[in-house]
């Protein structure tokens, strides 16, 4: 195969998309189908062994730079806007006419990348025959950045929030637009919003969130007629996506949840394991559907999860360089599987019981800082995976089972209904499943958030009533676990999650009402085909498409966490960063350095703010170039508070600077 720098795709409005291509030597005489990955991330630095993997099994690999990002023409623009799928649209169109490809066009990726390819799958270009779906969803509002009408602190942060400015503004490459490098970069920084502060605008789901959602277009999720192939993982943002996806597509389907967090199956960082040959698997899958080649992929069972014997605690469950989680693989042959049966128990005065006994208030008094022992919302390194929660367990409401009899194994999403009130007209429900060893460890199973004021509607959300009586039903994130004879069953709840989730106005007093409330288990009984399930193969990660140098060691990532004894503060203090680094085959240097504080005093959620910066830079002989990204949050109770910046340098010298002022009411939030 041979590797194309670069490659200019023509927009019908004039726009030129810049993309890099991997392409079998034979292809104009022997045409391939193509895959292509449709992201922002600059496809001359950022790119994977795996296209290069693929082209070699005949297949032509694209990676275009989606429009106003990295070498493309036009301006910088929001996440997922009608533009960028406009642009997919015509793109697969173009390259389906190339002599090279044989008319069919698969799409895939991880994150935007999954999110592009259902995007644009839902608008049903003629040559687009089959995607796959990594670490993405269908639903923009419920997942990201607003689960259960909570605001995601990584909305802000360096994850995404203070991140996502630097990928807009970076420069193009003068070695592929060549002196017009300048200008182009220029007219980015001119005509770019600080997109995260604008997403604070819009804090219900309205037509913003609607757009590019796939049950939005009539509810049952038809927009989308080719093969889908969606992919998670338990310690991943999207745990509800795949399993949500299965049972509501129409199309033929096939669904895959790993121990993994936001990555392709078959990479080990950020972890946990094990991992597997992904590779191989998702040529079975191009083969099946691109090349008529019966791989026996679809005769296999729909849905295919890793059946957990035991939830990660950070630190265990580890060996050297390598953390893993024991379990198995296990399989159902369609979504929602007839063999999933509810089990029930009843949150009495006395914990989890099969009896729900009589009624008793069960009161907990607001603290700010419940949620530590699970700090992140996704898993970005091991040290966002949930360490014991007995500090937390100890902070809420708690109801434990009696130890059990036998082992059982669960599959899908627990459900808890609640007859509660609170004193506050906005609130937040955290309610966390937890493993309890006979030590005492308690380890979280699954979780889940909700804004009260959206109990019945993200769309149209109500005030409560303070004191008032309420009936919520409130379905945890899916998950896989085998429950342990001797271990007892717990669920926790409290009215804060910092700091992944942004507070209430106002401390919230919650009750409980025992003896009304209840927990429902997805009970999985055993399964004798599992053991015959066609095994995965060993990971395999393809050589980088272009080695790099590193030029000085990158410093140790730290999470620090301050306790103020004095006055109830947390403070929590990130720092992170790639160190210089030479790009061999292009000879471009490259560095980024991230840093973050969060702080939040224990009795005052209004004291919650954040301070997240992000700076990433270029250089290549003269040219040398820098980005910095900064944002602060901080909220009244009436009030979000925001202050974004952008800077630019080149040589050292700031050549562009623009600072935004918002101030942006709480509806309800």
């Amino acid at each position: 195969m041979r590797e194309i720098e670069n490659i200019w795709i023509p927009m019908s409005d004039g726009t030129k998309i810049a993309a890099r291509m991997w392409l079998p030597e034979d292809a104009d005489d022997n045409p391939v189908p193509v895959l292509m990955e449709y992201i922002p991330y600059r496809k001359r630095e950022n790119t994977s062994g795996m296209y290069r993997y693929l082209a070699s099994y005949g297949y032509a690999c694209v990676r275009p730079d989606i429009r106003g990002s990295g070498d493309s023409e036009g301006l910088p623009q929001d996440e997922y806007v009608k533009q960028e799928q406009d642009d997919g649209v015509e793109i697969i169109a173009w390259l389906a006419r190339q002599r090279w490809c044989s008319g069919k066009v698969g799409m895939f990726g991880i994150s935007w990348g999954g999110y592009s390819a259902l995007q644009v799958a839902a608008r049903r270009p003629p040559a687009l025959k089959a995607i796959i779906t990594v670490c993405s969803t269908e639903d923009r509002y419920t997942e990201e950045p607003y689960t259960g009408g909570l605001i995601m602190e990584d909305m802000f942060g360096i994850a995404w929030g203070a991140r996502y400015p630097v990928i807009t503004c970076s420069p193009p490459d003068p070695a592929v637009v060549g002196d017009r490098w300048r200008s182009m970069w220029m007219e980015r920084l001119n005509n770019m919003d600080y997109y995260p502060i604008n997403w604070m605008t819009h804090q219900d789901r309205d037509a913003y969130w609607k757009h590019a959602s796939l049950n939005e277009d009539d509810g049952n999720y038809s927009a989308i007629q080719c093969p889908v192939y969606a992919v998670g993982g338990w310690f991943d943002a999207y745990r509800r996506t795949v399993p949500r996806m299965l049972a509501n597509l129409k199309c033929p389907r096939k669904g895959l949840v790993g121990p993994w967090g936001h990555q392709y199956p078959n990479i080990d960082n950020p972890g946990p394991g094990p991992t597997i040959d992904w590779l191989t698997e998702s040529l079975r899958w191009w083969d099946y559907w691109l090349k008529d080649i019966d791989t026996g992929i679809m005769a296999e069972p729909m849905y295919r999860v890793w059946m957990q014997q035991e939830p990660s605690v950070r630190g265990m469950c580890q060996i050297p360089d390598r953390w893993e989680i024991p379990g198995r693989w296990v399989a159902e042959n369609s979504w929602p599987s007839p063999r999933i049966r509810p089990r029930k128990l009843y949150l009495t005065k006395d914990g989890l019981e099969s009896n729900a006994g009589a009624e008793t208030a069960r009161v907990l008094k607001p603290l700010q800082t419940v949620g530590t022992t699970a700090p992140g919302w996704w898993l970005r390194s091991a040290e966002d995976a949930p360490i014991d929660q007995r500090i937390d367990d100890a902070r809420s409401l708690t109801f434990d089972s009696e130890p059990l009899e036998g082992d059982f194994e669960i599959l899908g999403a627990p459900v808890v209904a609640l007859d509660l009130a609170v004193d506050k007209p906005v609130a937040l429900l955290a309610v966390t499943l937890n493993e309890v060893e006979p030590d005492g460890l308690s380890k979280r199973i699954t979780y889940d958030v909700l804004n009260l004021t959206h109990r019945d509607s993200h769309e149209f959300p109500e005030p409560l009533v303070p004191g008032k009586r309420y009936r919520i039903r409130m379905p945890l994130q899916d998950c896989a676990h085998v429950f342990k004879s001797g271990r007892r069953i717990r669920i926790t709840m409290a009215t804060s999650h910092w700091p992944a989730y942004w507070p209430s106005p106002e401390p919230v007093t919650l009750t409980v009402y025992a003896g009304r409330s209840e927990l429902d288990l997805p009970v999985r009984p055993p399964r004798a085909e599992d053991r015959e399930l066609k095994p995965f193969g060993p990971a395999f990660v393809p050589e980088p498409t272009s080695g790099r140098t590193i030029l000085q060691d990158a410093p140790q990532p730290t999470r620090v966490s301050e306790w103020d004894a004095t006055t109830s503060k947390l403070t929590i203090r990130n720092a992170q960063g790639d160190g210089p680094s030479r790009i061999d085959a292009i000879g471009t240097e490259m560095w980024t350095t991230e840093r973050e504080v969060k702080e939040i005093l224990d009795h005052d959620p209004t004291s919650a703010k954040i301070d997240a910066q992000c700076i990433t830079a270029y250089k290549r002989g003269d040219w040398d170039c820098r980005v910095e990204s900064r944002l602060g949050v901080s909220v009244t109770k009436d009030d979000f508070l925001f202050v974004g910046q952008i800077k630019a340098f080149e040589h050292d010298s700031e050549v562009f600077t623009k600072t935004w002022n918002r101030t942006i009411p709480r509806r309800l939030v």
